[in-house]
């Protein structure tokens, strides 16, 4: 985690490479925002219709991502960290005693489903909308499709080698793309500058006053200016704050605005540019130079929205809110850039699926959208009940604003429900069967504890039966991976009865993930001596952290427990799970969990235990 308050002499470097992470997904929404505005509507292209929807535009950017990210939400840090996991960290932790900490986690989890959801969505409009641009130059000669198909199929392929070189090399083809951005829409500004009206919130309330029923589909295509905005706040815990909020506010807004302004202006002398106003900005000379220089700024913008959904899946995991998948930590320029393979293998299909399926960047629009919606208005109540939690002098100003926001943000989640039947079902439902199966599998889970821990035995009767009945004792040391850090885990229990034989040392080991991103190492580790050479080690990590069990032994090292990797066995519970007679799942969701739990990634290659010093205890348990 960086600091957050960097030096002067680092913000430059963070700022640069910030362009490359968070700002991609939204710095390539003028090549298709303001064009959804009008297409998707039939919004008549006036003077007076554009000025209202650039006004709108302009004004969405300063509420929903200055003034609401930016300036308010960016103080709402996990430790350093960001996103709708950590915040929901955060406010369970705030709301210990409430009945009301319950709702935040539902809406937690809702949250991460639905900014899973939109990740599929997001390379393909993404990449669509710069590819789109062959057709000005080579109209119908050029496939494409199949193009944007094949630049889709190499991100994917890929993304496994990480992204460190982007936010070195590719931090400043950024910084030129936002400044492309910018002298494109000053010189379209410059010769029609009464565009600049636009920056009057009356002509935007005026649009929305005129149409009603209309302006809410306007409002859907206005809000693709603010996707991505998100990403400031997920992305926090990379850069930290202070080079983030430079960025925004020095380069990223002013470019952007600068470019929905000029393509305004130039809407107001060509009103049939409509069909692609970002790019016929351009001269014809300077055509060709800008679809490669989009193309490589869509491939930017999509790597790092698929490292968003990698994050976000890493940090269920260590949630408990998804079963055990393969996760690589990749080498990269900032923190916490994680690889995880099925999630890249789905959202690639499901990515070219829709590019196929709806064939441009204006159809896609359309089913884009909601999902993001919805998340970034979940955000808000969680914020108010931090800043009621937390007081201060601020605190009636900051409830005032952050109340008018949610406003906005629930207009917004309306305007985007237009969009159901045109393919904003898509992200929604998607997003919904992610949270059924979050729940699911946290469901399952509590289940499962519950039944495992009424079958252990208790320390003390089992230390008695040692007495009574003591077993041949062999070298070495057994490490038992305890979920739950009370009684004797079954897979001891079991060893003991097959085989009729203790190690000499016996360590009960307990694994747990905490509400907060990273965990002191004064404060990771806790041993207790159980008797007749047992231990119990409890280790705390935090969500952000991956579960080593061969890091953790090297840490207990200091705690006077050697670690001998030829002399240790791991002993790994194995549980095959059957319908029982009674269960606390309804019969989908036990049929659901129990092939999630089939298919998750196996116990010694997820906490990396040395594959020839691991045995497994089959045991089966009802459900």
């Amino acid at each position: 985690m960086l600091s957050e308050h960097p030096s002067t002499q680092r913000v430059a470097p963070l700022c640069i490479a910030a362009l490359a992470v968070v700002f991609g997904d939204i710095g390539t929404s003028p090549l298709y925002a303001l064009q959804a505005c009008f297409t998707g509507p039939n919004l008549a292209v006036t003077p007076a219709h554009i000025l209202g929807v650039l006004s709108l535009i302009f004004w969405s950017l300063v509420l929903v991502v200055l003034v609401k990210y930016v300036v308010v939400v960016l103080n709402a840090d996990n430790k350093g960290e960001g996103g709708v996991l950590a915040l929901t960290a955060l406010v369970i932790n705030t709301e210990r005693t409430s009945p009301r900490r319950k709702i935040y986690a539902t809406l937690g989890i809702l949250g991460a489903a639905l900014f899973l959801a939109d990740g599929a969505i997001t390379p393909a409009i993404t990449v669509l909308g710069a590819v789109e641009g062959l057709k000005l130059v080579e109209p119908g000669h050029l496939p494409v499709l199949p193009i944007a198909v094949v630049i889709l199929t190499v991100l994917f392929v890929t993304q496994r080698y990480g992204k460190g070189f982007i936010n070195h090399l590719l931090g400043p083809l950024m910084l030129a793309w936002f400044s492309v951005l910018a002298a494109m829409g000053a010189f379209w500004i410059l010769r029609e500058p009464q565009v600049l009206y636009a920056l009057n919130p009356l002509y935007g309330l005026d649009l929305l006053m005129e149409h009603q029923v209309m302006a809410l589909a306007v409002l859907g295509g206005v809000f693709l200016a603010v996707t991505g905005g998100e990403a400031l706040y997920a992305d926090m815990g990379h850069f930290g704050k202070t080079p983030i909020r430079v960025a925004w506010g020095l380069l990223v807004m002013p470019a952007l605005v600068l470019n929905y302004l000029g393509e305004g202006a130039l809407l107001i002398e060509h009103p049939n540019a409509v069909a692609n106003p970002f790019y016929l900005m351009a001269p014809a000379w300077f055509l060709w130079p800008l679809i490669f220089f989009a193309i490589a700024a869509a491939a930017i913008a999509t790597r790092s929205s698929i490292a968003g959904v990698f994050f976000v899946v890493t940090q269920a995991l260590s949630l408990g809110l998804l079963p055990r998948v393969r996760v690589d930590r990749l080498y990269s320029g900032y923190a916490g850039q994680s690889y995880v393979p099925s999630a890249n293998w789905i959202l690639m299909v499901i990515s070219i699926g829709l590019t196929v399926g709806f064939g441009s960047a204006a159809s896609l629009s359309w089913a884009y959208g909601l999902a993001v919606a919805g998340a970034m208005t979940i955000v808000t109540p969680m914020i108010l009940s931090l800043i009621k939690s937390r007081g201060g002098k601020r605190r009636l100003p900051l409830l005032i604003l952050m109340s008018s926001l949610l406003v906005v943000d629930i207009v917004f989640l309306f305007a985007n429900l237009t969009k159901l039947s045109d393919g904003g079902w898509l992200p929604l439902v998607a997003g919904l069967i992610i949270y059924w199966l979050m729940q699911t599998w946290q469901r399952g889970r509590a289940s499962l504890m519950s039944r495992l821990s009424r079958d252990q035995k208790p320390v003390r009767d089992f230390l008695n039966d040692l007495r009574t009945d003591p077993p041949v004792r062999v070298a070495g040391t057994a490490i038992f991976l305890d979920a739950r850090a009370s009684g004797i885990p079954r897979a001891l229990l079991n060893n003991l009865k097959f085989n009729r034989v203790l190690h000499e040392r016996v360590l009960l080991l307990t694994v747990v993930t905490v509400e907060q991103p990273r965990v002191a190492q004064s404060q990771r580790l806790a041993v207790t001596i159980v008797g007749d050479g047992i231990i119990r080690v409890v280790a705390q990590l935090g969500f952000m952290e991956k579960p080593n069990i061969v890091e953790i032994l090297r840490e207990a090292e200091r705690h006077g427990i050697a670690y001998l990797p030829e002399q240790t066995t791991f002993f790994l519970s194995r549980e095959e799970l059957m319908i029982g007679q009674r269960s606390d799942l309804t019969p989908l969701r036990r049929k659901a969990f129990m092939q999630m739990a089939a298919n998750a990634q196996v116990k010694a290659d997820f906490y990396g235990l040395p594959p020839n010093r691991v045995i497994e205890i089959g045991t089966r348990l009802e459900i």
